[in-house]
């Protein structure tokens, strides 16, 4: 077994130094982890990073190939739906086993999709089919193409390697909390599918799924908007967080499905020297862009406020699906040098308690704060517009006559009370959260800083259930949901991971039943 060693080194020393220094007999080394630990650095400690390494004997240089054999399914391709995280990291598994897929995705391919998303933030102009939810990569794409994961998976050290080989930064296999950027990731993608259509995969553009086909209990197939039906006896369902319309299908088909808790809140968005500053103190300049990540859990309530998709030197972005909805999102580039940082604040609400027992009615009490969002910003502006107000007027609960701070967000802005969003107990916790988080980082409740609002589409509403050893519908055969659309992960590193175990359990069962 090869050893390792640990051990932590100030933010500006050199790992090749002190290495070459204290263990002079080791000629190779890997990099497992890295991570920044920043926590003293507001009172002048020096930041330091944590590393641990494999010492290698020059065998073990390259990490091993996984033999996959070529397995021919005897019916149709398998088909993912869906090309996001877990769709398209589905199909990557599937090709190690030598198995080509169909993929469907309703929007376009991920370089076609600025155009689109362009005209949206410019002009307000949103194409329902492809969009910042909707379209090859999924919500991802424009993201802070954090690939962070609460999750614990060996299959994680899979994905980062995966992404380090279609073009991430080497180190994007052992930093902690690894960051690729909106930039990056579009062209990681890109590399993708281009390297999977060459394998034979076939990918459908622009030509959502409108129905799925049974045969009593049983998946046999899809049926796409244009009226090509697809057939295979394994059907992905990938869909993503925001594909509301899947759900109501899979309810007419009776596919068993629960409602599940999700939050909202708002986003807030400081100038990023201010968070900098208050993060790194005097090493501010020294250091990458400052991340913070914050909590509150109010027992009395039993509602927890936390920060979300924190974006150092990032966009807030208009990310809505409806004409008559409005919803908001970070994201950042690999350089995160905006001269803004933002971050969701949100609150948890929770199914059977702050929204009724039905299993829509989660959905319907995200899609009704949007809509009054839109409303909002039809009453002061044309509709297109985000609703802002600073923090300061949100705490006193009232609008004041100074012009709106300068924003990163390309899509224009409109003073407007937020306030109005949102049910009283959402309020009532994002400004105990302020507070509590203000305490944790002395100046975060920053008067001017913006609020920019709503944050809706933390997760899924819905989870589509599934056996937790096959993790095949519990109610449809050959349906295998997977991904933030169905409720089974949150981001682009759990997606993915849930898109390779499904893939997995599909491989074992089909090699059971030949």
């Amino acid at each position: 077994m090869a050893q390792k060693l640990e051990f932590r080194l100030n933010f500006d020393d050199s790992l090749e130094d002190y290495v070459r220094k204290n263990y002079p007999k080791v000629k190779n080394y890997r990099i497992l982890t890295k991570s920044l630990d920043a926590r003293g650095a507001p009172t002048g400690k020096n930041p330091t990073y944590h590393y641990i390494i494999e010492i290698l004997d020059g065998k073990e240089d390259e990490a091993p190939s996984v033999d996959f054999k070529a397995y021919q399914f005897k019916g149709q391709k398998p088909l993912i739906i869906g090309a996001g995280p877990a769709g398209l990291f589905a199909a990557l598994r599937f090709a190690e086993y030598g198995v080509a897929c169909q993929i469907v995705e309703r929007g376009n391919e991920a370089t076609k999709r600025m155009l689109s998303i362009s005209r949206f933030w410019k002009h307000g102009d949103l194409d329902s089919e492809t969009n910042v939810c909707y379209g090859e990569g999924g919500a991802g794409l424009f993201s802070d193409g954090k690939l962070i994961s609460r999750v614990k998976s060996d299959l994680i050290g899979y994905v980062m390697q995966k992404f380090v080989d279609f073009g991430a930064p080497e180190e994007t296999a052992y930093i902690s909390n690894p960051h690729l950027g909106s930039n990056k990731i579009r062209t990681i993608i890109t590399k993708m599918t281009n390297h999977l259509k060459q394998l034979g995969h076939e990918i459908y553009y622009n030509n959502r799924m409108e129905k799925i086909l049974t045969e009593g209990k049983k998946v046999i197939g899809v049926e796409l908007l244009d009226g090509t039906k697809l057939y295979s006896d394994y059907i992905l369902l990938a869909t993503g967080h925001s594909a509301h319309e899947i759900y109501y299908h899979l309810n007419e088909l009776g596919v068993t499905m629960k409602a599940k808790d999700f939050a909202v809140g708002v986003r807030i968005e400081h100038p990023r020297k201010w968070i900098d500053q208050i993060q790194h103190g005097r090493f501010a300049e020294s250091l990458e862009s400052a991340r913070y990540r914050l909590s509150y859990h109010d027992k009395k309530s039993d509602a927890g406020t936390y920060s979300f998709c924190m974006c150092p030197g990032g966009y807030v972005l208009s990310s809505g699906t409806d004409q008559d909805g409005i919803v908001v999102n970070g994201m950042s580039n690999y350089a995160r040098n905006s001269p803004w940082s933002n971050s969701a604040i949100v609150v948890t609400v929770k199914a059977n308690q702050d929204f009724g027992s039905g299993l829509f009615d989660g959905l319907e009490y995200q899609r009704e704060i949007e809509r009054k969002a839109y409303e909002l910003s039809k009453e002061v502006a044309t509709g297109k517009e985000l609703p802002a107000m600073t923090l300061g007027e949100f705490i006193k609960g009232k609008l004041n006559t100074n012009p709106l701070p300068k924003s990163s967000s390309p899509s224009r802005l409109v003073k407007a009370d937020i306030i109005k969003l949102f049910p009283p107990k959402i309020i009532q916790h994002l400004k105990q959260g302020f507070a509590q988080f203000d305490k944790n980082i002395h100046g975060f409740a920053y008067e001017d800083a913006l609020l920019i609002a709503p944050e809706t589409r933390t997760s899924s509403p819905i989870t589509i259930l599934r056996d937790k050893s096959s993790l095949e519908s519990i109610s449809h055969s050959g349906l295998f949901p997977c991904g933030e659309g169905a409720g089974h992960a949150g981001g682009i590193t759990s997606a993915a991971v849930d898109g390779v175990k499904v893939v997995d359990s599909i491989m074992k069962k089909y090699l059971r039943l030949k």
